[in-house]
């Protein structure tokens, strides 16, 4: 059966793909829990559509990055969560939230995507956060401080 995803789907696809997949998986699992839509000739020209307005946006924000990425040397951004005695956190800061709060506090518009994170922020403390577009580097400061 050939679907639109409407959300990412691990071991499918990313979301506005168009993909072939048995019809028990489509009709018992993605469809009803809405991570996908049948593919009618409608559903499949609108993913087209959003799909190249997607990627029109992200090559914009591509574009605007490379050329500003030296703006982000010597930016420091701070954000607080709950954390133990030992300053583990107890819920970790994950790419989507570091570009929200350097959009919030210095007006740079990042995506996620861009940043070069191992692994979520998971301590207490100042991390640098590498950011990679293309072939340009930069990077900025995180300061996490405990909350209570």
């Amino acid at each position: 059966m050939k679907i639109v995803l409407l959300k990412d789907v691990k071991g499918v696809g990313r979301k506005y793909d168009i993909k072939s997949v048995s019809d028990g998986y489509a009709l018992n699992f993605l469809i009803p829990k809405r991570l996908a839509e049948v593919g009618t000739a409608s559903a499949l020209g609108r993913a087209e559509r959003h799909k190249s307005e997607e990627s029109a946006t992200k090559k914009v924000h591509e574009d605007l990055l490379s050329k500003n990425i030296k703006s982000l040397e010597g930016v420091m951004v701070e954000m607080s969560g709950k954390a133990n005695d030992k300053g583990h956190l107890f819920a970790s800061i994950h790419g989507e939230a570091i570009c929200k709060a350097l959009k919030d506090q210095k007006g740079i518009d990042v995506l996620p995507e861009f940043l070069v994170l191992e692994k979520p922020v998971k301590e207490v403390g100042d991390h640098v956060i590498p950011v990679e577009v293309q072939d340009k580097k930069g990077a900025f400061t995180l300061t996490v401080k405990a909350s209570e």
